[in-house]
């Protein structure tokens, strides 16, 4: 999907840190979230897309989708995933 050497060059646009590719039970419970229309981004926007993928900051607190197989590294694009349920 993305390449590692890409991968590591790629930031948080927020904080700047690092961003990992997220694990297929964290993919498997978004994209659940997103099936049953309660999955919300920070700008305040239902996702109603489901993810190829998802890229996560550092910290564990925010996941940028991939959509087509493109990263979408915006702010207000990023899900919290402490909602996440």
């Amino acid at each position: 999907m993305i390449p590692p050497e890409l991968l590591a060059m790629i930031r948080c646009p927020e904080d700047h840190s690092r961003l990992a590719l997220a694990d297929d039970a964290l993919l498997a419970k978004l994209n659940a979230a997103v099936r049953g229309g309660r999955l919300v981004n920070r700008g305040g926007q239902k996702v109603e897309k489901p993810l190829d993928g998802a890229l996560v900051r550092a910290d564990g607190q925010v996941a940028y989708p991939i959509v087509d197989e493109i990263p979408i590294l915006l702010v207000d694009e990023g899900i919290r995933l402490a909602e996440v349920k």
